[in-house]
Formats: structure tokens, sequence, C-alpha cells
């Protein structure tokens, strides 16, 4: 290895290492005590997973036995995993397996493609594999005939909408987001990941963005979210076929029940502007989740 190769990669090391401290301690967290944030470095995707849902709990903690389990990632773009646009295969190969092991009837995996050619975003993502070989089922969100339009209680903007059936029916929903850049939306994480079961999406971009984003997740609040910090496009996103598109190897990943506090720790990963990410104070306002990681058990594991 050139030495020059070798100080980028310390450097690189140094710095990725040093994000999970972004993200504040909060209240403690004693022995043998479950967190309400656990923030995850070092390891493969799944490994990370693993080790964060046992400080939050375990599996056992969200997902009993005979329950229906809902897994929903990010798979909006025909795209390689090695490009960051999609959610890690490994990783939702992994909580689908765990899920299953936990007693879970069926595992349920779908996203509402932004490519069109849904069947290649599956597989090219290395998704479905993934999942098939963990035991879950693949089913399409492309479908427009299979949602069902309901009223969002609470809403402020999007009063109704037509939202994929496998949502309104699983007994356990896990939000499994990439964490990346978004031109429209500065940042898509947790929160942003639910405009992929809800149909018309367009209609959201058009009526208020970020209001409609956390009108989404009023729809259902997911139970677990597990953000993909492991590769992370910086600039260029969501789709990150421009040249200049940046990716940084953050090998982290997040998990809480907490919907808005997973995505304001995944904007101090992230490194952009609060302010920004305008739909993380409409979804406090809608007392979705709180912003005030202070008030949050949160472990870090490195």
């Amino acid at each position: 290895m050139l030495r020059r190769d070798f100080l980028k990669g310390v450097a690189l090391t140094a710095l990725t290492a040093g994000l999970l401290k972004r993200i504040p301690l909060g209240a403690a967290v004693k022995e043998g005590e479950n967190c309400d944030l656990a923030a995850v470095r070092g390891k493969s995707p799944g490994d990370m997973f693993d080790l964060a849902i046992a400080a939050l709990g375990g599996m056992g903690a969200f997902v009993k036995k005979g329950q229906s389990v809902l897994v929903k990632p990010n798979i909006g773009w025909n795209s390689e995993p090695e490009k960051g646009a999609d959610t890690n295969p490994e990783l939702v190969g992994r909580i689908v397996k765990r899920a299953l092991e936990a007693g879970a009837s069926k595992v349920m995996v779908f996203d509402h493609t932004c490519d069109s050619d849904w069947v290649s975003c599956y597989k090219r993502s290395g998704i479905r594999d993934a999942v098939e070989q963990a035991g879950g089922v693949m089913i399409t969100g492309n479908d427009k005939s299979a949602y069902r339009e309901v009223e969002i209680k609470g809403a402020k903007v999007m009063k109704k909408a037509l939202v994929h059936p496998a949502l309104l029916e699983a007994d356990v929903v896990i939000n499994v987001p990439v964490l990346k850049n978004h031109g429209g939306a500065t940042m898509t994480s947790a929160m942003k990941n639910y405009m992929g079961v809800v149909w018309d999406r367009r209609w959201m971009h058009k009526n208020g963005l970020h209001q409609c984003i956390a009108d989404s997740v009023l729809i259902r609040k997911p139970d677990l979210n597990v953000v993909d910090a492991y590769l992370v496009m910086t600039y260029g996103g969501p789709v990150g076929r421009s040249p200049k598109t940046r990716r940084v190897k953050m090998n982290s990943l997040l998990a809480s029940r907490d919907i808005v506090a997973v995505d304001t720790a995944a904007v101090k990963m992230l490194g952009v502007s609060m302010p920004e990410v305008n739909y993380l104070d409409l979804g406090a306002e809608l007392k979705l989740g709180t912003r005030d990681l202070s008030k949050l058990k949160i472990k870090r594991i490195v």
C-alpha cells in the first residue's frame, strides 16, 4: 500500500469513528438496562443490527409469536448495493431472519419504487435475494389497484391518501431506510422513507413536501426504525448518478422506536443543518416523537 493511501485510510477511519460522538448520550443507561436509541459503528450491517436490537431489548420486544411483520426498506432505485441508493441488503435480510426467529408468522417486504421497473429494483439492489434466502416474502408496491384510500387523522395537509395495504394490515412495522442526502428534502432517512407507502408522491412534492412527510407517519407509526448508515451518500442523492456524487463509508447504524429522535440523530451524522430538515420540527409538533435527544437513554456501541 502506498503511504498516501494508508494515511488517507487512517484519516477516513478517524473521521467515521468520530461521527457517533456527534450524537449526545442523553440520560445514563444503567448496566443491563434497555436504551431508547442505539448508535452502532464498526461491524457489518447485519452484525450492527444484532448489537442494536439487543440494546433495545431484543427482537422479542417488538415481534411476538404468530404476528405478521412488514419490513419497509428503501428500494426506490434500480441500483447496486455499492452505490448507497437503496437500503443495504444484508441488513434487510438479517432483520427478516430475526423476525422469523422471534416467531413471526410471515415477514413481508416492499417499496413503491421510484424507477418504474420495480422487478429490476428488487433484484439489482440485492434485497430480493436477501429477503427470500432469509424466509421472507417480497410483494410489489407498484400496483395502484392494491392501494386503499385512508383518512389521516391529525394531518395538517395530506388529510387522505392511497396507502399500501401491507402497512395497514401488518401487526408489526419495521422501517429500514438508508441514510443519504436528498435534493428536495435535504435528508432522507426514517420519516421520509414513509413516502414509499403512499401512492401519489408527486402530490406530496407539490403540496408542501415537509409537512406531507410528517403527515404520512400519522397513517401508522412504525414499531421500530433502523437507519442504515453503512454507506452514506453525502451529496448527489437520492439517486447518485452524477459524477459529483459523494459517498462515505460510515459503517454505522441507528435504531429506535422514536422516528423523530432517530432522524434527529441521523441529521447529526449526515452533518446537515437541522432547520433544512423541517419535517423533524413538524413531526415533533404532531407528537410523532422528540427532537430532544437529552431526554433519551442513548447507547453508543463502537
